[in-house]
């Protein structure tokens, strides 16, 4: 199922789902990617600063995977708020 995720915050949370829906802790899913616990709720809470190889170790160790495309209509927040 597609996610429209255009924040941290919703990333975090997209991510976190998928790991309860696989039955993971998050020191089980720290185990499978060699982070630490805490970066995997830094991460699940949208927190600024998480490096984007972090996320890709993340999302392929839950079988999720990123794809770009032009934002629609509704154009959501500014560059500037998220940061």
């Amino acid at each position: 199922m597609d996610q429209l995720l255009r924040t941290p915050q919703q990333i975090g949370a997209a991510i976190r789902r998928r790991r309860r829906a696989l039955g993971l802790s998050q020191a089980e899913l720290g185990a499978r990617t060699g982070l630490r616990q805490a970066t995997i709720s830094s991460v699940e809470a949208g927190e600024a600063g998480t490096r984007l190889a972090t996320i890709c170790e993340l999302m392929a160790a839950l079988g999720l995977e990123l794809s770009l495309r032009p934002r629609t209509a509704d154009e959501g927040p500014s560059l500037e708020s998220l940061f």
